[in-house]
């Protein structure tokens, strides 16, 4: 049987493991259904597909690179105890962690004293605050201001 005798969509599951996209093609089908019962036009069926496969590693990449950069210990601000650092101000904290500050292009400007450590702001992440361990414990916050 060659290509022109195929049933459509039958070398599908070739073609996708050859381009290595298996999330499009575990979702290939429930999504080609939808599709159909919509009538999607054809841009948004491979928008949708390919959307899922960018997704899934993208998130894979995040995973390795953290994995490959061996940290000591993963944090996130779920773990942050607020009640040993009284001064931190939870909800500026929260807000900067959802990164609306970078797509809006504002500054942001990170105090504090001088020290190990803190010539790095902590690293905001869509998935993660990810600490350096405490080189010694200090007194004075981290002061954060929207300039």
């Amino acid at each position: 049987m060659n290509a022109a005798e195929a049933k459509p969509g039958e070398r599908l599951p070739y073609l996708l493991s050859k381009l290595k996209a298996p999330r499009v093609l575990e979702r290939l089908e429930q999504t080609a259904a939808l599709a159909r019962e919509q009538s999607w036009p054809y841009e948004r069926f491979l928008e949708t597909l390919l959307e899922a496969e960018v997704f899934a590693r993208d998130a894979s990449g995040a995973r390795m690179r953290i994995r490959h950069a061996g940290f000591p210990a993963l944090k996130s601000l779920e773990d942050f105890d607020w009640a040993a650092q009284p001064s931190a101000e939870k909800p500026l904290v929260l807000h900067l962690a959802q990164l609306a500050w970078i797509e809006e292009r504002a500054n942001v400007c990170f105090f504090g004293p001088p020290g190990p450590g803190s010539h790095c702001p902590p690293r905001l992440t869509r998935l993660q605050t990810v600490q350096p361990p405490a080189a010694k414990p200090r007194s004075e916050a981290l002061s954060v201001f929207l300039a």
